[in-house]
């Protein structure tokens, strides 16, 4: 009887071992096909990266009250202020100009001006870009113009609009506190970008579906892999000074070396890459772009908006390009051209009325416009007369 005994223990013993092995084996397959399937579809879950768009969905960006901390000397028709709001618990500051006269029923029509690259230790909040601002507000348009963090007086650490969604994130924030300021109508705020400030409103406008329209200059708006490979920035004409490349030597290109060493190569077909660049999810942007270009633009190759141009009219969004011929980065000669377009461009998609700016008063110096809305291109090409 003991044999037997002995026996039957050890054949149970065997039998539990086994039920345990397989039972593991069968949850850590399901585990594996899990991932597997997660990684198919372009998704890191662990852990998620800050940059990517649908991460960037995910989380809250709700602003706060903007605090009014100096009050600037008026213009012949509107007020400027020196605000400051929330974002991520540190302290922003910004440019508010306000229209002077009764507000609509509704209240203004607002625009979110995201300045480029300048060098954060000199940037000031009321200076630079004052001539832009000033079309913008002495035209009915209450406008924000965010410091970003670490520019200027702002809180936080200014960590560059590429690497690091933080700059978007409090653009995001300056949206949402704007949304809830007196006299401003949540459901007319368009946006405004240059350079940087271009890759940060496209950014935004993927991100957050409120926003009605945008308009970019001059636009860091290619994939990561075109910033990675087809960008050689070699100068900020805005600021005067050097916009020192990113390379990945240095403090500001260093995210380049960490997410290839973290995620693989930058292509094209790397998940991981089109997760952060928003360019590939552009059929699911806010509203219309309107893009402006130069030639002769030194900062940022007119590749960039020719291709997002054609990656628009891909996906059946509304869009249009307006190229200057051997313009540069700031758009200097056509200053007045462009800034009438954005105004006209902000009018009818932000304001909703019709701007009383026409082609004709296009200036011969333009030598052409590329225009482009969905699918249709009859007229994309179109050489102005002169005038």
């Amino acid at each position: 009887m003991r044999p037997n005994y002995i026996s039957v223990l050890f054949l149970l013993t065997l039998l539990s071992a086994g039920f345990f092995y397989f039972s593991q084996k069968s949850n850590t397959s399901d585990i594996m096909v899990e991932t597997e399937e997660e990684n198919d579809q372009g998704e890191f879950l662990t852990p998620e990266h800050p940059l990517q768009i649908e991460y960037m969905r995910k989380q809250d960006y709700p602003g706060s009250d903007i605090i009014i901390e100096q009050t600037l000397s008026p213009e012949s028709n509107y007020q400027r202020y020196i605000v400051s709001y929330q974002s991520e618990g540190l302290k922003q500051f910004a440019l508010l100009t306000i229209p002077n006269g009764e507000a609509p029923d509704t209240g203004w029509p607002a625009i979110l001006f995201n300045h480029g690259y300048i060098n954060p230790s000199v940037y000031r909040t009321a200076e630079k870009y004052v001539v832009y601002t000033d079309y913008f507000s002495r035209n009915g348009y209450v406008l924000l113009k965010p410091d970003y963090r670490g520019n200027g007086n702002s809180e936080g650490d200014a960590e560059g609009g590429y690497g690091s969604p933080s700059y978007t994130i409090d653009v995001l924030n300056a949206f949402s506190s704007l949304k809830k300021y007196e006299n401003v109508d949540p459901n007319r705020i368009g946006m405004w970008g240059h350079s940087m400030g271009g890759s940060i409103t496209l950014r935004a406008m993927v991100v957050n579906p409120d926003i009605k329209a945008g308009v970019i200059w001059a636009g860091v708006v290619g994939s990561y892999p075109d910033l990675v490979y087809n960008w050689h920035r070699r100068s900020n004409t805005i600021s005067g000074t050097p916009s020192p490349a990113p390379t990945q030597f240095s403090r500001r290109g260093r995210w380049r070396t960490e997410l290839i060493e973290k995620y693989g190569d930058v292509t094209e077909d790397n998940p991981f890459w089109q997760s952060i660049s928003p360019t590939s999810f552009l059929s699911e942007i806010s509203g219309p772009l309107q893009l402006h270009h130069a030639t002769g633009d030194s900062s940022v190759p007119v590749s960039m908006s020719e291709k997002l141009q054609e990656r628009m009219e891909a996906v059946g969004k509304e869009s249009e390009l307006f190229i200057y011929q051997g313009d540069d980065h700031n758009i200097s000669t056509n200053f007045s051209t462009a800034m009438q377009r954005s105004l006209a461009f902000f009018d009818k998609y932000v304001k909703g009325e019709q701007s009383s700016f026409h082609q004709g008063q296009v200036p011969a110096h333009l030598d052409y416009i590329m225009m482009g809305f969905g699918h249709n291109r009859d007229g994309m090409h179109r050489f102005m007369n002169d005038n």
